[in-house]
């Protein structure tokens, strides 16, 4: 994840329970992890594409371990190359190695702020050791964010009108 903390000082002032993290959205975003052996051949990721299935595909190595993943752009890209069903080309030659990905401990402002960033619609979520856990979106990011933010504003006007404090 990125180093950098956007207004680190402001953040830091609700206590630790009102700071959401990705873990908060994995339900969602184990739904919508699609993984694929970094062995296999390009048209069978392209397979797991399409309507209602997968946008992104995480790569993973023979111990399931992230190693990278595939885009439709990465799909679209190679196999207009190919000649018929001639197209042997494997996933781990087309696939993108250096992944932006965050882990469910990460604060869910900080991947969003580096999707936004970076120009990501989705990025893996994966454990300590690398292990895929979902794909998180900047959609579900959002709806997260915003309901963390109404939250947060019920309790300062909660607050300010005297609500609950006697």
């Amino acid at each position: 994840m990125a180093e950098k903390e956007p207004d680190q000082k402001n953040v830091n002032r609700w206590p630790k329970e009102l700071r959401m993290n990705v873990e908060a959205v994995l339900p969602a975003a184990r739904n919508r992890l699609v993984r694929i052996s970094e062995a296999s051949q390009l048209i069978e990721a392209a397979a797991l594409f399409g309507p209602n299935r997968a946008d992104l595909i995480v790569v993973c190595d023979k111990d399931d371990r992230m190693v990278g993943v595939v885009s439709k752009t990465d799909i679209v890209s190679r196999i207009s190359q190919c000649q018929g069903h001639a197209c042997t080309t494997m996933v781990a030659s087309v696939m993108t190695r250096d992944v932006v990905c965050c882990r469910p401990g990460d604060r869910l402002q900080q991947a969003w702020d580096l999707m936004k960033e970076k120009g990501f619609l989705r990025i893996p979520i994966v454990d300590s050791e690398g292990h895929p856990l979902g794909t998180l979106y900047a959609r579900d990011a959002l709806q997260a964010l915003l309901g963390e933010a109404e939250y947060k504003e019920d309790l300062l006007r909660d607050y300010v009108m005297g609500i609950g404090y006697h």
